[in-house]
């Protein structure tokens, strides 16, 4: 009888356990994260009889699949990623797309009214026009560039908020790794699953961030690593980020990985989750468009400054700088916070035809000089003669403006980021702009032949020759030679004529195209009362097309359309990619939740089986105490 009510005492045990953990199951059906838990029996060893011994419950575990939860994880770091780069991305789009507030139209107003002003020079009230929209378009690059720096501080808090969030994170799992080596270290090898399901839900919350993997150690506690294999989390103890500025910019905040009291910048080696996707968005979007922005800030002024200047206005005198000038005044060279030197440099842009979107870091390496283009990573080594004498890279001139650059000495050359909120209108009366020509050609009325001369044009660039309005005169000896006269020219002879050729002296070039005679003359003098000649507001007004950017293939308005075009793709790319991701990590938590979800389903059959065996035990042992009872009764009599 002791036999049979062990046997059935075993299994009233074992399915009253297994009872509970299918009890548990069902009520746990809906909570996040949670692995479903089975009983493992055993059969307990026989007697010498070699008759069974009943059952024992050999363990509690998760159904858990490694992998699966591990792509969760992936997919998920992945989806936060794209999730926050079109965050962004999407902000940016809207700005420079605007139809009205971003900063195509207002380019399109500017030329519109040069144009307005080339049609009649003389009215001011076309030039007021003008002079309101230049005001409007320096005040939407402003406007513009305000919105990017809005944008720049909400990516560094949101940077702030993250690390501050993966730090609380850390400390969760490094604290859940000792509750779990401690409790399973002390029940005799009885898995802690409630607390392993707390740790998966607090990785699963940290990859929202950035990219995780993790080793789990003997004892049940997890290393957890993130970027390119930092640790993170080593058993109980934690690795704290933090947030640093740039070692150029300090309006730039970085990642800092907080080692041995020391802290390194890991910015660069931070992928996937918010992090990944904040870092992208700034890296690969937001700079280079506010350089690109800043690309043509720098074109539009340098343009119309150097064409404004050849010009000439209302009272008769030379044009000025009709915005300021950025190229000179707005490239910027930081220095690294590191540096052990006092050089500082100086930087501007000389040829805005070769000026390019890109950052660039220049660097002193036990006296060689090397400037990087950062957005290629182009190497251009400077010549030995610098610091002495300026270089050219790219159109920009680098000089060292004053101290001593040591070797390991670095600085950061930003020749566009601050063209745009920089920009400033030069001239406040509308009698400042320079619509005229300072010089005309004129055929003399005695003339015979039929040769006519052009209006003429200023040769650029600025400033213009100072001999320019001096009056040179070209008479013809021969109908195919003829002599100038005038300061400044040499006074040659005998020139040999071509119909149409240009005729260049003192900054200015004429055609004479036809057939004179001998003794025709023409004259290129100043321009005097010119109030109506619109020739160098026409030149003026056509900047707006002419390819005067990235090596004489684009314009200002297409390098602007260009970087339209490109937000507008990487907003697309990355709400296409999210899209993607998104289904991905669906799938994924689907598959986990097949291994490991709870089903309502299997849980209520279960549910009745072990109900049905409970029963059978217990009546198990009522057969064993009634067989008793007899046995008792029998040796009573």
């Amino acid at each position: 009888m002791a036999d049979l009510l062990g046997i059935g005492t075993s299994a009233l045990l074992a399915n009253s356990r297994a009872l509970a953990t299918t009890s548990n199951n069902i009520a746990n059906v809906n909570t996040d994260g949670y692995s479903r838990q089975r009983v493992g029996f055993n059969e307990r060893p026989p007697e010498i009889s070699g008759i069974g011994n009943g059952v024992s419950v050999g363990s509690v575990s998760r159904v858990y699949d490694g992998f699966a939860v591990e792509q969760v994880r992936i997919n998920n770091a992945s989806f936060s990623n794209f999730e926050t780069l079109n965050e962004f991305s999407s902000q940016l789009d809207s700005i420079l797309a605007d139809s009205n507030a971003g900063l195509s139209p207002a380019i399109s107003e500017f030329f519109d009214a040069l144009q307005e002003v080339a049609g009649d020079p003389s009215s001011t009230v076309t030039r007021q026009v003008l002079l309101s929209e230049s005001e409007s378009l320096v005040s939407r690059f402003d406007a513009i560039s305000g919105r990017l720096e809005s944008l720049n501080n909400a990516v560094n808090s949101d940077i702030t908020a993250t690390v501050n969030d993966v730090n609380v994170l850390s400390r969760s799992i490094a604290d859940l790794n000792g509750q779990i080596t401690d409790t399973e270290a002390g029940s005799g090898g009885v898995v802690a699953n409630g607390l392993r399901d707390q740790r998966d839900r607090l990785l699963l919350q940290l990859s929202e961030y950035t990219n995780v993997s993790t080793v789990e150690q003997n004892g049940g506690a997890l290393n957890v690593f993130i970027g390119n294999g930092q640790s993170l989390v080593s058993g109980s103890f934690v690795q704290t980020l933090s947030v640093t500025t740039n070692e150029f910019d300090s309006s730039r905040l970085e990642i800092g990985y907080v080692t041995s009291g020391a802290t390194a910048q890991i910015s660069d080696q931070i992928a996937g989750g918010r992090l990944g996707g904040l870092l992208d968005f700034r890296a690969s979007v937001l700079e280079p468009s506010r350089n690109t922005l800043g690309q043509v800030a720098i074109g539009i002024t340098s343009q119309i400054n150097d064409q404004h200047r050849l010009g000439q206005n209302l009272d008769g005198t030379a044009g000025g700088l009709y915005f300021n000038d950025l190229a000179a005044s707005s490239p910027l060279a930081l220095q690294n916070t590191n540096n052990t030197g006092t050089g500082v440099i100086d930087v501007a842009v000389t040829d805005v035809n070769l000026l390019t979107n890109s950052d660039y870091s220049l660097r002193n390496n036990a006296g060689v000089y090397s400037v990087t283009r950062l957005s290629d990573n182009t190497v251009t080594n400077l010549p030995p003669s610098f610091p002495v004498t300026a270089a050219v890279v790219d159109g920009l001139t680098i000089s060292v403006a004053s101290g001593t650059v040591n070797s390991g000495d670095a600085f950061l050359i930003r020749p566009t980021a601050a063209a745009p909120r920089d920009l400033r209108l030069q001239i406040s009366d509308v009698r400042q702009i320079a619509a005229a020509t300072p010089i005309i050609g004129q055929a003399s009325s005695n003339n015979t032949g039929n040769a006519r001369i052009s209006s003429g044009v200023v040769n650029a660039p600025p400033p213009p020759n100072a001999n320019l309005t001096q009056s040179v005169t070209i008479t013809f000896t021969t109908p195919t030679t003829f002599n100038v006269t005038g300061t400044g020219t040499g006074n040659p002879t005998n020139v040999a004529y071509t119909s149409g050729g240009a005729i260049t002296y003192n900054g200015f070039t004429v055609e004479v195209s036809g057939v004179p005679t001998a003794g025709d003359i023409f004259t290129v003098s100043a321009n005097t009362g010119g109030v109506g000649d619109n020739r160098n507001a026409l030149v003026l007004a056509n900047i707006q097309q002419q390819l005067g950017l990235n090596n004489g293939t684009s314009s200002i308005s297409s390098v602007y359309g260009s970087l339209v075009a490109e937000v507008g793709t990487r907003t697309r790319e990355s709400e296409l990619n999210r899209e993607a991701q998104q289904t991905l990590l669906a799938q994924s938590q689907a598959r986990r939740d097949s291994i490991s979800g709870v089903n309502l389903d299997e849980e209520t059959t279960d549910l009745l089986r072990f109900q049905q065996s409970f029963q059978a035990a217990a009546q198990i042992i009522s057969i064993a105490d009634d067989l008793f009872q007899v046995l008792l009764g029998a040796v009573s009599r």
